[in-house]
């Protein structure tokens, strides 16, 4: 599965399926090297060595690391907005089931994608300012999604402490990467749900 399908099926609920292109298959392990190594210990030639392509083959579907970057994390980002919005036009009046629907979608997509969420987490800041403000917004349009259901869910809640919720709860499901496999992914993905939730239920009354 690619990142690219990822982020599109992430959008619809799924994770997505199909044939690779070439070129997909090519970012999913350029990825995986970036996830591993950190950006700048992989080259080109690494990459083409990991893809078994030639340099001249390798740039006729990527001028470069930066624009390999571009394409693993704008989509991601999109789909993860879209499938949040989703997720939200769904049950408008039920804030809490709203809540329960995006976790689920969260947690699948981070499960699915813990090379994706690395080097987002370290490697962001080496993107050009456009594509990195374009992530950015995107991400703020994403937790914003969640800010709307915690006031829902929490009356009285003040916007700024939803976001404060919002991204400990991103912490929280968001550290798929440094989970090791010795719990299975079913089991996994029941503990990242049942913690977030919990934590996002809690009386966030001031003490």
């Amino acid at each position: 599965m690619t990142v690219g399908q990822r982020s599109r099926g992430a959008a619809n609920g799924v994770m997505g399926t199909g044939r690779r292109s070439r070129r997909d298959e090519i970012l999913e392990i350029a990825v995986g090297l970036f996830a591993a190594r950190g950006y700048h210990g992989v080259s080109m030639d690494d990459i083409g060595a990991a893809a078994g392509v030639t340099g001249p083959a390798l740039y006729h579907h990527f001028a470069g690391k930066e624009a390999m970057l571009v394409a693993a994390l704008i989509p991601v980002s999109e789909g993860l907005l879209a499938g949040g919005k989703e997720r939200s036009a769904n049950q408008p009046d039920d804030p809490r089931g709203t809540l329960e629907s995006l976790i689920d979608f969260h947690v699948d997509f981070a499960l699915a994608n813990p090379a994706v969420i690395a080097l987002h987490l370290h490697e962001l800041d080496r993107l050009p300012d456009e594509p990195r403000r374009r992530i950015r917004r995107l991400q703020r349009m994403y937790v914003e999604e969640w800010v709307t259901v915690l006031t829902a869910l929490h009356p009285g809640l003040p916007d700024g402490e939803a976001r404060v919720l919002a991204h400990a709860a991103f912490g929280l499901m968001n550290s798929t990467p440094f989970l090791g496999g010795e719990v299975d992914r079913r089991r996994r993905a029941d503990l990242l749900r049942g913690a977030t939730l919990a934590a996002l239920l809690a009386p966030t009354d001031p003490a």
